[in-house]
């Protein structure tokens, strides 16, 4: 039996435990791994499966730099304990108020968007 590699991710045991504090650790170590840092730790993300184009363009998916965004059974999934807030998932969308992402920054703010134009506009 091959050795398991220190540096790999299981990605299914970040999805399985339940523990807070687990979760963020297993999420740390996944993102570090893909290279991408968390500047949001708390957020929201939603997608209205009825105004979606996913089956045509999938480009909120292509956009996503944590694939935290999937293809599944006709419409786009999120795998929320993935997803870093960044935005680039409502930036590539075609479709204004598809996607709504809400994000604290550190100093306690909450921006909320779901149109390209308010991404650009935030501080």
């Amino acid at each position: 039996m091959p050795e398991k590699s220190s540096s790999s991710v299981d990605i299914f045991s970040l999805l399985s435990d339940n523990s807070e504090r687990a979760k963020k650790k297993r999420k740390e170590e996944l993102l570090a791994s893909l290279g991408v840092k968390e500047f949001f730790a708390e957020g929201n993300i939603s997608i209205n499966k009825r105004t979606c184009w996913g089956l045509e363009c999938k480009l909120c998916i292509k956009a996503c730099p944590t694939n935290a965004l999937y293809w599944k059974t006709g419409e786009v999934g999120i795998v929320e304990d993935l997803c870093v807030y960044c935005g680039a998932c409502v930036l590539s969308c075609m479709v204004d108020d598809c996607i709504k992402v809400e994000r604290k920054r550190e100093d306690g703010k909450v921006e909320r968007f779901s149109k390209p134009k308010e991404v650009v506009k935030l501080e």
